[in-house]
């Protein structure tokens, strides 16, 4: 239950790139310890990652939520990082009753590698109760903006609010040897940078109005969709803090988002 002080938590996008970030110390995953230091404790977290990508959308609601590893052909080191944060039924109920399109109870899934390799970096001790939401891949983009929206409340009560993925995502355009990030994907990063700097979220919603560089961003929008919900659960009186401003392979964002 929260308590009468919790505190207003911020909504987070991070660009959670390898899942080897986990196990590496290295500018983003120093960038994630940084963000954990400019608010509060929260009291729990939600967390909308991309790799819980459903028919509908879903939501743990698990006492004990099981640690999800769902990639492969890593070295056995990132296996063994476990997470075994508590769980937040209430706050799980509580959120679906907030939203108001249809949403499944599921603990098929648990924390899964987008939730868990950043969590593990910003809260080290998994001492804070963590529920994942679930990205529906029939929705609109400007239905997961409204799901942000919807769950905005949750920020009073001492929820922090993280969307996990990356705003650009082509795999099949991955450099191995590359520092950087193409010229299209840096210019698709920057042009979403620049709209959300100027809180113009339509523009990011419809994202095709980046031109060129928005059809090579992503094939499929599962890593883009999580930053609509951090979106959506910001307000205009919301700082805004920008961290891990950085392509890299290429064809991958680190950027991430804080508005507090």
């Amino acid at each position: 239950m929260m308590t009468d002080k919790a505190k207003r938590m911020p909504a987070l996008f991070v660009g959670h790139g390898s899942p080897m970030n986990a196990i590496e110390d290295n500018t983003y995953t120093k960038g994630w310890e940084e963000l954990a230091r400019k608010f509060p404790k929260p009291e729990a977290v939600l967390a909308i990652s991309a790799h819980w990508y459903t028919k509908g959308s879903r939501i743990n609601d698990a006492v004990n939520p099981e640690t999800i590893y769902d990639m492969y052909g890593f070295p056995e080191e990132l296996y063994q990082v476990t997470y075994h944060a508590p769980g937040a039924p209430e706050l799980a109920h509580l959120t679906k009753k907030l939203i108001s399109r249809d949403v499944q109870i599921d603990n098929s899934w648990g924390i899964d590698h987008g939730t868990w390799s950043v969590l593990h970096k910003m809260y080290p001790a998994a001492d804070i109760p963590v529920y994942q939401l679930s990205v529906d891949r029939n929705a609109s983009a400007e239905s997961h903006f409204q799901i942000g929206q919807e769950i905005r409340a949750l920020r009073e009560q001492g929820v922090l609010l993280l969307g996990s993925g990356n705003i650009v995502h082509n795999l099949s355009r991955i450099s191995w040897g590359m520092a950087g990030g193409y010229p299209w994907a840096d210019e698709f990063d920057h042009y979403i940078k620049e709209k959300i700097s100027a809180r113009q979220y339509q523009e990011v919603i419809q994202h095709q109005s980046a031109g060129v560089s928005a059809d090579l961003a992503f094939v499929t929008p599962e890593h883009f969709y999580p930053l609509l919900y951090v979106l959506g659960a910001s307000t205009p009186a919301d700082k805004l803090t920008v961290v891990n401003d950085y392509r890299t392979l290429g064809s991958i964002s680190m950027t991430c988002y804080l508005f507090t």
